[in-house]
């Protein structure tokens, strides 16, 4: 070795501002030397480095990346760990976790064994392509090469070194196969895979008696994957006898902690280069409660929220042709409209109630949607006026005064537009929530329960909320307009027929 070679060798080792030094002071050549090992030093920094610079900056960075990163730089480091990482779809983890980070390492551990295992053996096989072409792409540039005789995309082996790379599906044999380090990568392919007890259980055998089996003795093993349902494998491994080995690092799409691993508000977003509060808020639309809250939230639970059942609202159904024949003693339109600080209020509930005289509760329309005041005010102006309504109830808790104003602009329209029909404005109810979401729901959940609820058809979108809904997440606008409509007719009658320490006085001394 020459003398500027073991400077340059040295030059490796000693801290970032001390080689900026020696590097100022260099020779043109040797710069170009130098600068070529700060390159080298760039790349084996992190995955995320690695990424960065092979795609001249394309890939993608973030704060929940980085926490990837962090985890393979420990293992890289010579920790053993488990780690449980939970986070949404469509936020860069299996191309992080399963792709640049198994290629990083082999570049830090070239005489490590990688296995990658997802819910097929095609998807496990396309993470095993890549990292191949990727080091047939770009090896030369930091000294790994694959065995002439070991290239394929489920096994490879690197060049005069013991490590490579094996790939599986769950469910699939590794027999006579270790690994330094397991990742395991959507192990969960759908929601009817989750949904099955048999497939849950066959995951859980196969990740006892075959996948932890093949892991060498200090070797680690990362979990990463979004929940599907409480029964899981994240949800086993967080209930299971070695929880407490594991690392659990839970990033839902939205914070919904103080005790973030990100330190983010409640409410802020994990991505929002990519998938800001609007963004999110339409994919919530798009999906559904459940589905939000399981994948996106990390908050699986069970299709029946806790505090509706769905056999309440189906026993007490009417047709329309049925609830015909009864006599109503008052008729409501409630209206929540949309506004706070949660990405779900993005809707204004607009429902349509009544009481009869037998003491009995009616949902008669569901008019809720994506509006501007002028249109929310309109529609439910419309619908009061269809339904012969003599109240408007309106939450006013994020819109005060506002929201009554633009009720009685809505409907001074109408009349100048002849469609009132000389028919006098309902009065306006003001509402303002001053109890926590659970205590505003039980009440009119136990009537429910107690079948004095009739939905007068159906109303998918309203009864989808009510089903879902837990205490800890936001209230959707058309659960809480109907709990508020609800809440209205209910009355003193109502309100003695609830168990004691649920009624919470807002059922009482409403006229």
């Amino acid at each position: 070795m020459s003398g500027v070679d073991g400077m340059v060798e040295q030059y490796r080792a000693l801290p970032a501002e001390r080689r900026r030094e020696i590097a100022a002071q260099a020779s043109p050549a040797l710069r170009t030397r130098l600068a070529a090992v700060e390159r080298d030093l760039a790349m084996r920094h992190s995955p995320g480095s690695l990424a960065a610079l092979l795609t001249d900056g394309r890939e993608m960075q973030a704060a929940h990346l980085d926490l990837i990163d962090q985890a393979f730089q420990r293992i890289a480091a010579g920790e053993s760990i488990r780690l449980l990482l939970t986070m949404p779809p469509r936020h860069g983890k299996s191309r992080r976790a399963a792709r640049w980070a198994p290629l990083w390492y082999l570049l830090q551990r070239p005489d490590h064994r990688v296995m990658i295992a997802s819910y097929s053996s095609d998807l496990a096989d396309d993470h095993g392509r890549w990292i191949r072409d990727a080091i047939t792409e770009w090896g030369e540039q930091f000294g790994l090469r694959l065995h002439p005789g070991s290239k394929a995309a489920n096994r490879f082996d690197v060049l005069g070194r013991e490590g490579g790379l094996f790939a599986a599906g769950v469910g699939g044999g590794l027999t006579g196969k270790g690994a330094n380090l397991a990742i395991i990568d959507d192990p969960i392919k759908d929601a009817a895979d989750a949904q099955s007890p048999t497939m849950r259980r066959r995951l859980w055998e196969w990740w006892q008696a075959v996948l932890l089996t093949r892991v060498e003795p200090g070797g680690s093993v990362i979990v990463i994957q979004t929940r599907w349902d409480e029964d899981d494998l994240a949800g086993r491994i967080l209930t299971g006898e070695t929880a407490s080995d594991w690392i659990i690092i839970d990033l839902p799409a939205l914070a919904d902690s103080e005790d973030d691993a990100l330190g983010r508000k409640v409410g802020e977003p994990l991505w929002p280069a990519r998938y800001g509060r609007k963004a999110l808020a339409a994919i919530r639309r798009a999906v559904g409660e459940r589905v939000w809250w399981s994948l996106f939230q990390q908050k699986p639970r069970p299709v029946e929220g806790g505090v509706w059942n769905r056999e309440w609202i189906d026993a007490s159904r009417i047709t329309p042709v049925q609830f015909g024949g009864l006599e109503m003693a008052r008729i409501v339109v409630a209206v929540d409209p949309s506004g706070g600080d949660s990405a779900v209020n993005d809707e204004t509930g607009i429902i349509g109630l009544a009481a009869g005289f037998d003491d009995h509760l009616y949902v008669l329309a569901d008019e809720s949607g994506t509006l501007g005041p002028n249109d929310w005010g309109l529609r439910a102006c419309k619908l009061a006026l269809d339904l012969r309504a003599d109240a408007i109830v309106v939450e006013s808790n994020y819109g005060g005064a506002m929201a009554k104003q633009i009720v009685r602009q809505a409907w001074e329209q109408l009349e100048r537009e002849g469609k009132t029909r000389s028919v006098l404005m309902p009065m306006l109810l003001e509402v303002t929530a001053k109890v926590g979401k659970r205590l505003r729901a039980e009440p009119v959940a136990q009537l429910y329960e107690q079948q004095r609820v009739h939905h007068v058809g159906h109303f998918p979108e309203l009864e989808g909320q009510m089903v879902t809904w837990v205490a800890t997440m936001d209230s959707p606008d058309r659960m809480d307009a109907a709990v508020h409509g609800l809440t209205e007719l209910a009355g003193g009658v109502q309100a003695d027929a609830l168990g004691q320490g649920v009624d919470d006085g807002r059922l009482r001394g409403r006229r």
